[in-house]
Protein backbone atom coordinates (compact mmCIF):
# COMPACT_ATOMS: atom_id res chain seq x y z
CA UNK A 1 0.00 0.00 0.00
CA UNK A 2 1.47 3.68 -0.86
CA UNK A 3 1.90 6.03 1.65
CA UNK A 4 -1.22 8.46 1.57
CA UNK A 5 -1.92 10.41 4.67
CA UNK A 6 1.40 11.86 7.04
CA UNK A 7 1.43 13.90 10.06
CA UNK A 8 3.96 16.54 10.10
CA UNK A 9 5.65 18.42 13.19
CA UNK A 10 8.06 21.26 13.60
CA UNK A 11 8.98 23.91 15.60
CA UNK A 12 9.87 27.96 14.94
CA UNK A 13 12.43 28.26 12.40
CA UNK A 14 14.10 30.96 11.12
CA UNK A 15 12.98 32.46 7.66
CA UNK A 16 15.40 31.03 5.27
CA UNK A 17 14.09 27.96 5.76
CA UNK A 18 10.89 28.80 4.13
CA UNK A 19 11.67 27.98 0.42
CA UNK A 20 12.53 24.55 1.89
CA UNK A 21 9.01 24.47 3.55
CA UNK A 22 7.22 25.80 0.41
CA UNK A 23 9.42 22.60 -1.75
CA UNK A 24 8.51 20.23 0.88
CA UNK A 25 4.27 20.73 0.55
CA UNK A 26 4.60 21.43 -3.10
CA UNK A 27 6.03 17.48 -3.46
CA UNK A 28 3.42 16.92 -1.15
CA UNK A 29 0.61 18.04 -3.24
CA UNK A 30 2.22 16.33 -6.27
CA UNK A 31 1.63 13.29 -5.10
CA UNK A 32 -1.65 13.33 -3.55
CA UNK A 33 -0.52 12.67 -0.17
CA UNK A 34 -3.21 14.12 2.80
CA UNK A 35 -0.94 15.75 5.11
CA UNK A 36 -2.30 16.55 9.04
CA UNK A 37 -0.39 18.93 11.25
CA UNK A 38 0.60 20.19 14.02
CA UNK A 39 -1.98 22.74 15.19
CA UNK A 40 0.68 25.23 16.33
CA UNK A 41 3.15 24.94 14.06
CA UNK A 42 0.47 25.41 11.34
CA UNK A 43 -0.62 28.63 12.91
CA UNK A 44 2.82 29.73 12.41
CA UNK A 45 3.32 28.55 8.79
CA UNK A 46 0.18 30.16 7.95
CA UNK A 47 1.80 33.65 8.55
CA UNK A 48 4.88 33.07 7.62
CA UNK A 49 5.00 30.99 4.86
CA UNK A 50 3.29 29.77 1.60
CA UNK A 51 1.52 26.75 2.22
CA UNK A 52 -1.72 25.32 1.47
CA UNK A 53 -5.00 26.67 3.84
CA UNK A 54 -7.32 23.94 5.18
CA UNK A 55 -5.08 21.68 6.28
CA UNK A 56 -6.41 18.92 8.64
CA UNK A 57 -4.56 19.36 12.11
CA UNK A 58 -3.83 17.29 15.61
CA UNK A 59 -2.63 19.02 18.94
CA UNK A 60 -0.69 16.13 20.79
CA UNK A 61 -0.80 12.39 21.11
CA UNK A 62 -4.40 12.19 22.05
CA UNK A 63 -5.69 13.36 18.67
CA UNK A 64 -2.97 12.20 16.47
CA UNK A 65 -4.24 9.90 14.13
CA UNK A 66 -3.39 6.86 14.61
CA UNK A 67 -3.57 5.50 10.61
CA UNK A 68 -0.88 7.85 9.38
CA UNK A 69 1.81 6.08 7.32
CA UNK A 70 4.80 8.38 9.39
CA UNK A 71 5.60 11.58 11.15
CA UNK A 72 7.73 13.88 9.71
CA UNK A 73 9.69 16.26 12.07
CA UNK A 74 10.76 19.17 10.79
CA UNK A 75 13.87 21.22 12.19
CA UNK A 76 16.85 19.12 14.39
CA UNK A 77 17.08 16.66 16.60
CA UNK A 78 15.30 18.72 19.65
CA UNK A 79 12.53 18.91 17.78
CA UNK A 80 12.53 15.55 17.26
CA UNK A 81 12.74 14.90 20.91
CA UNK A 82 9.53 16.89 20.87
CA UNK A 83 7.75 14.33 18.26
CA UNK A 84 9.04 11.89 20.52
CA UNK A 85 6.13 13.48 23.05
CA UNK A 86 3.52 13.21 20.34
CA UNK A 87 4.26 9.71 19.22
CA UNK A 88 4.71 8.02 22.07
CA UNK A 89 3.64 4.56 22.36
CA UNK A 90 1.74 4.49 19.25
CA UNK A 91 4.42 2.97 16.88
CA UNK A 92 3.93 5.40 14.29
CA UNK A 93 7.23 5.63 12.58
CA UNK A 94 9.23 8.91 12.44
CA UNK A 95 11.36 10.96 9.38
CA UNK A 96 13.47 14.21 10.50
CA UNK A 97 14.71 16.16 8.03
CA UNK A 98 17.11 18.56 9.57
CA UNK A 99 16.63 22.42 9.28
CA UNK A 100 19.73 23.30 11.27
CA UNK A 101 23.29 21.23 11.60
CA UNK A 102 24.09 18.11 10.81
CA UNK A 103 21.64 15.75 13.54
CA UNK A 104 21.77 12.20 14.84
CA UNK A 105 18.14 11.85 14.94
CA UNK A 106 17.18 14.32 12.46
CA UNK A 107 19.52 13.57 9.51
CA UNK A 108 18.05 13.75 6.09
CA UNK A 109 19.56 17.35 4.89
CA UNK A 110 16.88 19.76 3.87
CA UNK A 111 18.49 20.06 0.23
CA UNK A 112 17.18 16.02 -0.16
CA UNK A 113 13.67 16.49 0.86
CA UNK A 114 12.00 15.38 -2.46
CA UNK A 115 14.44 12.71 -2.99
CA UNK A 116 13.82 11.19 0.75
CA UNK A 117 10.48 11.68 0.38
CA UNK A 118 10.35 9.46 -2.72
CA UNK A 119 12.35 6.55 -0.94
CA UNK A 120 9.89 6.70 2.03
CA UNK A 121 7.15 6.61 0.12
CA UNK A 122 8.25 4.08 -2.03
CA UNK A 123 9.06 2.11 1.30
CA UNK A 124 12.74 1.75 0.75
CA UNK A 125 13.99 2.60 3.90
CA UNK A 126 14.11 0.59 7.62
CA UNK A 127 13.00 0.77 10.69
CA UNK A 128 15.55 1.41 13.44
CA UNK A 129 14.33 0.95 16.90
CA UNK A 130 15.23 3.52 19.92
CA UNK A 131 14.85 2.21 23.28
CA UNK A 132 13.57 4.70 26.18
CA UNK A 133 13.93 5.62 29.83
CA UNK A 134 11.12 6.11 32.25
CA UNK A 135 11.04 7.88 35.23
CA UNK A 136 8.37 6.85 38.31
CA UNK A 137 8.95 8.13 41.74
CA UNK A 138 5.99 6.13 44.44
CA UNK A 139 4.71 10.21 46.08
CA UNK A 140 4.82 11.72 43.39
CA UNK A 141 3.43 11.94 39.34
CA UNK A 142 6.30 13.04 37.24
CA UNK A 143 6.04 14.79 34.06
CA UNK A 144 2.65 13.46 33.50
CA UNK A 145 2.47 10.82 30.86
CA UNK A 146 5.33 12.56 29.58
CA UNK A 147 7.33 10.55 31.96
CA UNK A 148 10.00 8.80 29.28
CA UNK A 149 12.78 10.41 27.37
CA UNK A 150 14.52 9.20 24.44
CA UNK A 151 18.00 10.69 25.15
CA UNK A 152 18.73 11.14 28.85
CA UNK A 153 17.11 11.62 32.44
CA UNK A 154 19.11 13.61 34.49
CA UNK A 155 19.55 14.92 37.86
CA UNK A 156 20.73 18.65 38.79
CA UNK A 157 21.98 20.24 41.99
CA UNK A 158 19.23 22.98 42.01
CA UNK A 159 21.31 25.84 43.03
CA UNK A 160 25.03 26.57 41.98
CA UNK A 161 26.16 26.77 46.02
CA UNK A 162 26.75 22.87 46.11
CA UNK A 163 27.26 19.30 45.10
CA UNK A 164 24.95 16.62 45.63
CA UNK A 165 25.10 13.63 46.66
CA UNK A 166 23.63 10.70 44.03
CA UNK A 167 22.65 7.53 46.13
CA UNK A 168 22.38 5.15 43.03
CA UNK A 169 21.36 1.39 43.79
CA UNK A 170 20.83 -0.88 41.00
CA UNK A 171 18.47 -3.72 41.38
CA UNK A 172 18.74 -3.09 45.30
CA UNK A 173 22.66 -3.36 45.33
CA UNK A 174 24.20 0.24 45.79
CA UNK A 175 26.25 1.23 42.98
CA UNK A 176 27.99 4.30 44.69
CA UNK A 177 27.02 7.32 46.29
CA UNK A 178 28.24 10.22 43.46
CA UNK A 179 29.28 13.14 45.33
CA UNK A 180 29.01 15.98 41.73
CA UNK A 181 27.02 18.55 40.16
CA UNK A 182 24.37 15.84 38.65
CA UNK A 183 24.21 12.19 37.54
CA UNK A 184 23.07 11.58 33.58
CA UNK A 185 21.56 8.17 32.84
CA UNK A 186 21.62 7.90 28.86
CA UNK A 187 20.19 5.56 26.21
CA UNK A 188 22.60 5.23 23.22
CA UNK A 189 21.03 7.63 21.42
CA UNK A 190 21.49 9.94 24.43
CA UNK A 191 25.26 8.97 24.60
CA UNK A 192 26.13 11.29 22.09
CA UNK A 193 24.30 13.90 23.34
CA UNK A 194 24.98 15.20 27.04
CA UNK A 195 26.31 12.59 28.25
CA UNK A 196 29.18 12.74 25.18
CA UNK A 197 30.24 16.51 26.97
CA UNK A 198 30.57 15.06 30.41
CA UNK A 199 33.17 11.93 29.30
CA UNK A 200 30.14 9.20 28.40
CA UNK A 201 31.32 6.65 25.92
CA UNK A 202 29.64 6.66 22.24
CA UNK A 203 27.25 3.19 22.03
CA UNK A 204 25.58 2.46 19.49
CA UNK A 205 21.85 2.06 19.20
CA UNK A 206 21.01 -1.66 19.61
CA UNK A 207 23.55 -2.39 21.87
CA UNK A 208 20.82 -3.26 24.95
CA UNK A 209 22.84 -0.67 27.28
CA UNK A 210 22.66 2.58 28.95
CA UNK A 211 25.04 4.49 30.33
CA UNK A 212 25.46 6.24 33.81
CA UNK A 213 27.94 9.51 33.68
CA UNK A 214 28.47 12.14 36.45
CA UNK A 215 28.71 15.57 35.95
CA UNK A 216 31.98 17.49 37.20
CA UNK A 217 32.47 14.46 40.37
CA UNK A 218 33.80 15.45 43.46
CA UNK A 219 36.01 12.02 42.91
CA UNK A 220 37.87 12.25 40.09
CA UNK A 221 38.11 8.67 40.01
CA UNK A 222 34.54 8.30 39.16
CA UNK A 223 33.99 7.21 36.21
CA UNK A 224 30.74 6.39 33.57
CA UNK A 225 29.76 2.99 33.57
CA UNK A 226 27.83 0.92 31.03
CA UNK A 227 24.80 -0.95 32.30
CA UNK A 228 22.28 -3.52 31.24
CA UNK A 229 19.26 -2.01 29.94
CA UNK A 230 17.25 -4.47 31.79
CA UNK A 231 18.21 -2.91 35.11
CA UNK A 232 16.09 -0.80 37.70
CA UNK A 233 17.94 2.10 38.67
CA UNK A 234 17.06 3.59 42.63
CA UNK A 235 17.92 7.60 42.95
CA UNK A 236 18.22 9.20 46.08
CA UNK A 237 19.14 12.64 46.66
CA UNK A 238 21.07 14.46 48.83
CA UNK A 239 21.21 18.27 49.08
CA UNK A 240 21.92 21.35 51.20
CA UNK A 241 18.87 23.18 50.06
CA UNK A 242 16.40 20.05 50.28
CA UNK A 243 15.78 20.52 46.57
CA UNK A 244 17.01 19.12 43.16
CA UNK A 245 16.12 19.22 39.29
CA UNK A 246 15.06 16.31 37.36
CA UNK A 247 15.38 16.55 33.59
CA UNK A 248 13.71 14.01 30.78
CA UNK A 249 14.70 15.23 27.63
CA UNK A 250 14.32 18.73 27.26
CA UNK A 251 11.15 18.70 30.02
CA UNK A 252 12.46 19.60 34.33
CA UNK A 253 11.19 19.73 37.60
CA UNK A 254 12.06 20.75 40.72
CA UNK A 255 12.02 18.14 43.21
CA UNK A 256 12.16 17.89 47.22
CA UNK A 257 14.94 14.94 48.40
CA UNK A 258 12.45 13.16 50.01
CA UNK A 259 11.18 12.39 46.29
CA UNK A 260 13.22 8.80 45.28
CA UNK A 261 13.17 7.93 42.19
CA UNK A 262 13.21 5.10 40.13
CA UNK A 263 14.73 4.79 36.38
CA UNK A 264 14.14 1.73 33.70
CA UNK A 265 13.52 1.02 30.20
CA UNK A 266 10.12 2.32 28.98
CA UNK A 267 7.97 -0.33 27.74
CA UNK A 268 7.71 1.26 24.43
CA UNK A 269 10.01 1.70 21.56
CA UNK A 270 10.58 4.54 18.98
CA UNK A 271 10.61 3.45 15.33
CA UNK A 272 13.19 5.48 13.56
CA UNK A 273 12.82 5.78 9.57
CA UNK A 274 16.24 5.40 8.18
CA UNK A 275 17.10 5.45 4.15
CA UNK A 276 19.22 3.06 2.63
CA UNK A 277 22.12 5.20 2.15
CA UNK A 278 22.18 6.47 5.81
CA UNK A 279 25.03 5.13 8.00
CA UNK A 280 25.39 5.69 11.54
CA UNK A 281 28.83 6.05 11.51
CA UNK A 282 28.99 8.01 8.99
CA UNK A 283 27.34 10.83 10.62
CA UNK A 284 29.22 9.88 13.80
CA UNK A 285 32.45 10.81 11.39
CA UNK A 286 30.60 13.63 9.94
CA UNK A 287 29.59 15.36 13.26
CA UNK A 288 32.08 14.56 15.24
CA UNK A 289 34.76 15.33 13.05
CA UNK A 290 36.61 12.38 13.28
CA UNK A 291 39.66 11.66 10.91
CA UNK A 292 40.25 15.18 9.78
CA UNK A 293 43.32 17.12 10.45
CA UNK A 294 41.86 19.35 12.85
CA UNK A 295 45.89 21.39 12.00
CA UNK A 296 44.23 21.72 8.37
CA UNK A 297 41.63 24.01 9.53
Amino acid sequence: MQHNRIAIFGRVFNTSISPFIETLFTFLESKKIEVVIHQEFYDYLLSTTICPKNLKTFRDNSDLPTDIDFLLSLGGDGTMLAAVSIIRDSGIPVAGINFGRLGFLANIPKESIEKALDKIINKQYSIQKRTLLSVHSDNKELFGKDNFALNDITVFRFDSSSMITVNAMIDNELLNSYWADGLIIATPTGSTAYSLSCGGPIIMPGSGNFVITPISPHNLNVRPIVVSADMTLTLKIESRTDKYILSCDSKSETLTTDTEITIRKAPFEINLIRLQDDSYFGTLREKLLWGIDVRNY
